[in-house]
């Protein structure tokens, strides 16, 4: 019978791995605490060290700007699209009724 792997949040090693690095309490201790074995928590707190100075680097914040960007203007460009082919299907369907002249643009 397989076990399941515990999956750990984000913000959760984050706060276990500041601890490591501040050096209150030992890895071992954490790991009691915390139910975590040692070699888990020394990889948390040196992946938390490599990755650090990209909390700061304005290209990855730039680079997420325009990702946001990107994903806003495809969500316009979906709701034009839908919005033309109402519009269409009213104009067919006005016509239809002698309402207006078909496709009036």
């Amino acid at each position: 019978m397989s076990k399941k792997r515990k999956q750990y949040s984000p913000t959760f090693k984050a706060k276990i791995a500041i601890e490591a690095i501040q050096g209150q309490k030992t890895t071992p201790e954490l790991s009691s605490q915390y139910g975590i074995h040692p070699t888990m928590i020394n990889t948390w707190k040196r992946q938390l060290l490599e990755n650090a100075s990209e909390l700061f680097d304005k290209g990855k914040r730039a680079s997420k700007a325009q990702s946001n960007t990107e994903a806003q203007i495809n969500e316009l460009y979906r709701q034009i699209g839908q919005l033309k082919v109402e519009r269409d299907f009213l104009a067919k369907h006005s016509a239809r009724l002698g309402l207006i002249p078909e496709s009036p643009w």
